[in-house]
């Protein structure tokens, strides 16, 4: 992503066309959706239901026929009506979701996808708004109600994704889904939890659909609207999982790109304050990273690591201190290295070659 600083807010710049490596990319809790609901154990569906999903699965999997798989995905589901199964069950929405991933991943028609959930999620609505109030339904629409605020964040996957580009309806699912899991937390807080309502969704998930909603308005180059919702969700995720040290990258890239809309009552926000503001939170990163117990890491710390130094030389480098940006682009480097992140690395490099070309450094350790 490339971003271009005017002398006038930072002289130090010198109409420089900074690029910012943005961590993680992607809906990562967006898959969150097929990942939870694969079927896997075929023990809870009748046998003559089970039967269909065994062929359904296979002309999904391994024989892929896209004709075959939905022939018996369908008769999946009329023989699960047949059987009396409760069509919001967890193992029926299942079935639905498989459904949307096979047309999403395997037969790449992501089009297809959105119909099924579309139209699954449309279902639970008039539902929730005929029956999920009736006395012996909390439980069952609390279940609903966060299908459907699932389903609503991974259409906010795909119509933003490179083949639909419908970006209106991405923001308006995605909107949707942050919207309505707020509003059942906010109202679980104030009247507390009644009687057989269950658990809401989890921090996780709410951090989650949050985050997606962030990365909709960082991709639109909405990052003022983005950055309350990644310290939002950097408050729901534990200082132990490593996606916190994403999130906190993720947040002092988007405060760096800001650009809040001015109004003669709120002036624009100061970009020397912002580019402060980016950079502890990249610091931050670094520290989270460095305090994340071994047996909790992952990949995510060392990229995260890594993705920070970049763009603390990157920040540096706006702010004219070279000997600070190199330090950190050969920090970034080694990092990348070591874990075997091969874009840092080479990200890390080209900082460093940039100083060499514009006479700013004389000398390199580059390999």
């Amino acid at each position: 992503m490339n971003i271009h600083f005017p002398s006038p807010l930072l002289p130090s710049a010198d109409n420089h066309n900074v690029s910012i490596i943005i961590a993680a990319i992607g809906l990562v809790y967006a898959n969150y959706l097929y990942q939870s609901y694969i079927i896997g154990e075929f023990a809870a569906f009748p046998e003559e239901v089970a039967k269909k999903l065994r062929r359904a699965l296979y002309y999904s999997n391994y024989d892929i026929q896209p004709e075959n798989a939905l022939k018996y995905y369908k008769q999946a589901l009329i023989a699960a009506e047949e059987a009396g199964m409760d069509p919001f069950s967890d193992e029926i929405f299942g079935v639905k979701f498989q459904m949307a991933s096979f047309f999403e991943k395997q037969i790449h028609q992501p089009r297809m996808a959105i119909e099924v959930l579309e139209r699954v999620r449309q279902t639970c609505l008039d539902w929730e708004k005929e029956q999920g109030g009736q006395k012996g339904n909390r439980g069952k629409r609390t279940r609903v109600l966060g299908q459907c605020v699932r389903m609503s964040v991974k259409l906010g996957e795909l119509y933003a994704g490179p083949e639909i580009t419908e970006y209106e309806h991405a923001e308006e699912s995605l909107v949707w889904a942050v919207t309505t899991l707020l509003k059942e937390q906010a109202r679980r807080e104030r009247e507390g939890v009644l009687e057989e309502e269950g658990e809401w969704m989890n921090p996780e998930e709410i951090g989650g659909a949050l985050e997606s909603l962030a990365t909709h308005s960082s991709d639109r180059q909405q990052h003022y609207l983005a950055s309350p919702l990644l310290l939002q969700a950097i408050s729901l995720i534990p200082k132990t999982n490593c996606h916190a040290v994403i999130l906190m990258n993720n947040l002092a890239t988007s405060l760096l790109l800001q650009r809040t809309p001015s109004t003669p009552y709120d002036p624009p926000a100061d970009p020397t304050a912002l580019l402060s503001n980016a950079r502890q939170w990249a610091v931050k990163a670094i520290e989270t990273a460095a305090a994340i117990p071994q047996a909790d890491r992952n990949e995510e710390c060392d990229q995260g690591c890594a993705v920070a130094m970049y763009n603390l030389g990157e920040f540096a480098y706006l702010e004219g201190n070279v000997v600070e940006a190199r330090r950190w682009y050969e920090e970034g480097r080694v990092t990348s290295n070591v874990c075997g992140f091969e874009e840092g690395e080479r990200r890390c490099e080209e900082g460093l070659r940039g100083l060499l070309k514009r006479g700013e450094c004389y000398e390199s350790r580059l390999m």
